[in-house]
């Protein structure tokens, strides 16, 4: 059995996000496969602007403020918000919760 490439901590992020994904859409997103790190938000998943507003709000909930998806989006041109991955999101939300934790420190 070949060793998963994805660190713990970036596996239970994007299983938190599918989780939350799920709560937002519904089951039916999980039609499109399993989600990965290389899932894109609007190719694979074609995320409606309101769900991504339900998406953000759940984030907060689960990881607080400084993870504001919406303001990761706004700092993105057009082709970045349609080509972003559940990947890139994951990582955005290690990078900022791994600050967190050191500031509490």
């Amino acid at each position: 059995m070949a060793a998963d490439p994805l660190p713990a901590r970036t596996r239970t992020i994007l299983a938190e996000i599918t989780d939350m994904l799920v709560s937002v859409v519904g089951d039916e997103i999980l039609l499109v496969g399993e989600i990965t790190c290389a899932t894109t938000f609007n190719d694979d998943l074609a995320l409606e602007s309101i769900e991504f507003v339900a998406l953000a709000e759940l984030l907060q909930q689960r990881y607080g403020p400084s993870v504001d998806f919406l303001g990761l989006l706004a700092e993105k041109d057009i082709d970045q918000i349609l080509a972003m991955t559940v990947g890139e999101l994951a990582a955005h939300i290690d990078r900022v919760t791994l600050a967190d934790q050191a500031c509490a420190s």
